[in-house]
């Protein structure tokens, strides 16, 4: 195949990219619109509400699962488009988790994410993140709690609680350990929780091809929005 040759094939295979990636482009930075955030707040944005706390006393001791109306997914900057704010978020309802709770001490906490459902807005950019996560050998992600973390304050306040956290977070078969940034609430009869971690997705084995014609920063954050309940009685 001669020189030229060559090229004309190079240019048609990323025209075709290109063409695939438009929509899923298009839909993240016309009107300059931002995903709403999972975690905690970024300048401009809204936290997430909670549900106004049932009166009386407030026991923070127990077990504790995640229940409905629960997401987690990921957060990353957009390279290289016409907007200052383009963000690509995938999200998942299908999380999981148990934690529990002694002397108002979150002693043990297990969250896993079902990867294989995360979603973006486009068909192209969920089979293009499937891929880069692997999901068919890897459809989980999880995080578990590895230095205990005093909550004893949500048993005396219904205003949010800002918390650290220190865990081990597992995406790809890869084990990092984190910080995570987290705002817990009472709401309703349960607790509302929200986090973030910021994490290098190259850590985990996660990278966009150099010639992708759509590339995302490095850097980025897992988030998480997590209703927490009383597990139901056997």
């Amino acid at each position: 195949m001669s020189r030229s040759t060559r090229w004309i094939v190079v240019s048609v295979v990323l025209a075709l990219v290109v063409v695939l990636l438009a929509p899923f482009v298009y839909s993240e930075v016309q009107e300059g619109r931002t995903p709403p955030p999972l975690g905690l707040q970024s300048p401009g944005e809204e936290t997430a509400s909670a549900a106004p706390a049932e009166p009386g006393p407030f026991d923070v001791d127990g077990e504790w699962v995640v229940g409905p109306g629960s997401e987690a997914g990921f957060r990353a900057d957009v390279l290289e488009v016409p907007a200052d704010e383009a963000v690509l978020l995938g999200v998942t309802s299908d999380v999981t988790g148990t934690f529990r709770v002694r002397s108002g001490s979150l002693e043990t906490a297990t969250v896993t994410v079902e990867t294989t459902t995360l979603r973006t807005g486009s068909a192209v950019a969920d089979r293009q993140l499937q891929q880069a996560l692997e999901t068919d050998l890897y459809p989980t992600t999880l995080f578990s709690l590895t230095s205990p973390l005093d909550v004893s304050e949500l048993s005396s306040t219904t205003a949010p609680v800002r918390l650290e956290a220190s865990g081990a977070l597992t995406i790809r078969d890869e084990t990092e350990a984190v910080t995570v940034a987290l705002e817990a609430q009472r709401s309703g009869d349960g607790v509302l929780a929200t986090g973030a971690i910021g994490v290098r997705f190259s850590d985990f084995g996660i990278a966009v091809p150099p010639v992708a014609p759509v590339q995302v920063r490095d850097e980025g954050t897992v988030e998480v929005r997590l209703q927490l309940v009383r597990p139901a009685s056997p």
